[in-house]
């Protein structure tokens, strides 16, 4: 009858059989992975660069371009390095960060993924969009 007797669950209990057309049964499998792969969201992280002493309307200007990233359904970045002698006063840094996540949270575009942390001479901060498109 040119069946083949095929594993459909090998680590069920008891494994389940079929007798089937091997052939047939591996294309179906393929062309099912193949429609689950297009239909994936690939979420792309965009990163938007701030400094420690940024002023209001550049900072209302980043602002902008993260909204519109995660309106786009990206991560974005935020990252805000520190020049010379401002590394000692990284609480600055880490208030600008802050301050540019709580505008995002109000303009209901986003949400804090991970709050910012102190990596070397930079600090990093990740904001998640609310809804995924």
């Amino acid at each position: 009858m040119n069946l083949d007797l095929v594993k459909i669950a090998p680590t069920a209990k008891p494994p389940v059989c079929k007798i089937i057309d091997y052939g047939k049964h591996k294309f179906e499998t393929a062309k099912r992975e193949k429609e689950n792969r297009k239909n994936q969201k690939i979420v792309n992280t965009k990163e938007v660069k701030v400094s420690a002493n940024i002023d209001d309307h550049d900072l209302d200007t980043k602002f902008r371009a993260a909204i519109k990233f995660l309106q786009a359904g990206d991560k974005v970045k935020v990252s805000l390095r520190f020049r010379g002698r401002e590394i000692a006063h990284a609480s600055l840094g880490e208030k600008t960060l802050l301050k540019f996540g709580e505008m995002i949270t109000n303009a209901e575009a986003g949400t804090i993924e991970k709050h910012p942390k102190l990596e070397g001479r930079q600090m990093i901060m990740f904001i998640a969009p609310l809804t995924a498109k």
